[in-house]
């Protein structure tokens, strides 16, 4: 009886260890993906919004209540319009006051030469006259000259980005009154964070988008660099030149500034490449590489060493994967 229970139990050990021999010879099933060619952009994100390229603050000349607006927010002006009239009652009656003092001279003049002339009156008198007329006259063309001061005009040709002007408002030569702007020169001001900046340099491509606009790129080009940063927010601004004039001021925009564009790169999956390493199917077998990477995006990566184009790469190898390991590879 002994004997029988070993005699039986060798045929079920053999059929055991056929079947796990039969286990570990069938190759791993993996899913692979070639090594493409594609193009591969290094981008710096940004947001920025679209401005005049040389606005222009206008300010009164003089300090007045303000009497009239003439224009309001987004009106097309040209240079010398007025923009708003200032109250100019006591200026007004300053010039009456000179133009009496003016005519007084005059006749006094007048009257002085003829006098003068019939040799009663010395050359100093006559002078003296002649003088006072010239100075009244003066004192009144500049009063008169400074009344178109109370008149608060446009210094360019252009639109009426905002308005800061209200009547009764004191208007002084320090608080901006209105700001305007040509629409066909703007540019679009991005904020870059300071750890960015050093890849950003004039000349770059920008790709920018809009919420308002949605499924619409505009393009531009980067063409200053602010020289210094905003420590508060830790960033630069960026100057970007749209190729079109045509978008609205004060819009909002995301930028994606590229810092370097490869149009032949040779790409894979980004979730392939671990610790600087990738796994690949050779004859059928499991390899590991070492890659030097380059651009990376959010789903691929470039390899700028160790691939070539074809090569089939594991897209998502297991944890445990060894050398060498039998390989069944869908997708290469």
């Amino acid at each position: 009886m002994r004997f029988r229970r070993i005699y039986l139990l060798l045929p079920l050990a053999l059929a055991g260890a056929g079947a796990g021999i039969y286990w570990f010879a069938q190759p791993l099933p993996v899913t692979g993906t070639p090594v493409r060619l594609g193009p591969a952009a290094d981008v710096v994100y940004a947001t920025g919004f679209v401005e005049a390229r040389e606005p222009v603050d206008v300010a009164a000349r003089v300090t007045a209540p303000i009497s009239d607006v003439l224009v309001e927010e987004g009106a097309q002006v040209v240079r010398g319009q007025p923009l708003a009239r200032l109250e100019s009652t006591e200026q007004r009656q300053s010039i009456a006051q000179l133009a009496a003092q003016t005519q007084a001279a005059a006749l006094d003049e007048r009257r002085t030469v003829e006098i003068f002339r019939r040799g009663f009156a010395t050359a100093a008198a006559r002078d003296r006259a002649v003088t006072s007329a010239q100075a009244a006259r003066a004192a009144e063309a500049a009063a008169r000259a400074r009344l178109d001061q109370y008149v608060v005009r446009a210094g360019i040709s252009g639109v009426v980005l905002r308005r800061d002007a209200y009547p009764g408002a004191l208007a002084t030569p320090t608080k901006t009154l209105f700001t305007l702007g040509d629409p066909r020169l703007v540019r679009v001001t991005a904020t870059v964070d300071e750890r960015d900046i050093p890849r950003v340099v004039p000349g770059q491509r920008v790709a920018m988008t809009s919420d308002a606009y949605k499924g619409h790129v505009y393009r531009g080009r980067v063409y200053e660099i602010t020289p210094a940063g905003d420590p508060t927010q830790r960033a630069f601004r960026v100057r970007v030149a749209p190729d079109t004039p045509d978008l609205p001021m004060g819009l909002t925009l995301e930028l994606n500034i590229e810092t370097a564009v490869h149009p032949q790169a040779l790409l894979i999956p980004a979730k392939a490449v671990r610790d600087g390493k990738v796994w690949v199917a050779q004859g059928g077998r499991a390899a590991r590489v070492a890659v030097q990477t380059g651009i990376e995006g959010g789903e691929s990566v470039e390899i700028r060493q160790g691939l070539a184009r074809g090569a089939c790469v594991l897209v998502d190898p297991p944890a445990d994967l060894t050398e060498r390991t039998r390989l069944r590879v869908t997708g290469c």
